[in-house]
């Protein structure tokens, strides 16, 4: 019930339409991408070894894992950003 106050109260929203216009800065958009591919590498690092039994391999997977979705999480941020849709 809270979290969806705060997502959908407009109450909930401090900034004005000027600056609920401009995009996140880019560096916002990293340490997002960062966080968020720490909870993801951890799970494909536990996933990956519970099917393969190997700790060197899945943490192989989990690295290539890290990095590939590291940088498309960064440009589909990027991209929504600039979609005014729901702004």
């Amino acid at each position: 019930m809270i979290l969806k106050q705060i997502i959908f109260s407009k109450k909930a929203q401090s900034k004005g339409f000027e600056d609920d216009k401009k995009s996140e800065k880019p560096l916002r958009s990293v340490l997002k991408a960062l966080s968020w591919r720490l909870i993801g590498t951890i799970d494909t690092l536990v996933v990956s070894y519970i099917l393969t039994g190997e700790i060197a391999l899945a943490t192989s997977i989990a690295s290539v894992d890290f990095l590939t979705k590291l940088v498309l999480y960064f440009f589909h941020e990027r991209i929504w950003n600039k979609i005014k849709w729901g702004k």
